[in-house]
């Protein structure tokens, strides 16, 4: 029973260092021509296009038995949408995605997550706030 607490343990670890890794920005931008107008025009609306400004709280998630705690510092001038995301080993155990919290400029704001029993694969999203 011990080795399968630091097995999963290690899991969520690396699994934490992989998300902190990934790009901030989760959203895709797709351009979808105008309706009349064909796929190969361009489209008469301005397209959403990501700017090149710096984006995304940096964010630190800590496992701890069976809850989670994810602190997330924006120190970008916009504002960075967050939401906790925790997968729970157990099949009987509710997974969870966590209402997105804004987090503004210079500012840290706290997520939090738990399972009933061991915790699996653990993520931030973000989103940039409208």
């Amino acid at each position: 029973m011990r080795l399968s607490h630091r097995v999963a343990s290690v899991t969520v670890a690396v699994a934490a260092g992989l998300v902190l890794a990934l790009p901030h920005e989760a959203l895709s931008h797709v351009r979808v021509p105008a309706a009349g107008t064909a796929s190969d025009e361009p489209a008469d609306e301005p397209a959403d296009e990501p700017s090149d400004a710096p984006f995304g709280a940096a964010c630190r998630i800590r496992v701890t038995g069976s809850e989670v705690t994810a602190y997330c510092h924006n120190p970008y001038p916009d504002t960075d949408r967050v939401s906790l995301h925790v997968e729970c080993v157990r099949w009987w155990d509710l997974d969870s995605d966590g209402s997105p919290v804004d987090a503004g400029p210079a500012e840290t704001v706290r997520l939090a997550g738990r399972c009933w029993k061991e915790v699996g694969p653990v993520w931030v999203s973000h989103r940039r706030a409208d």
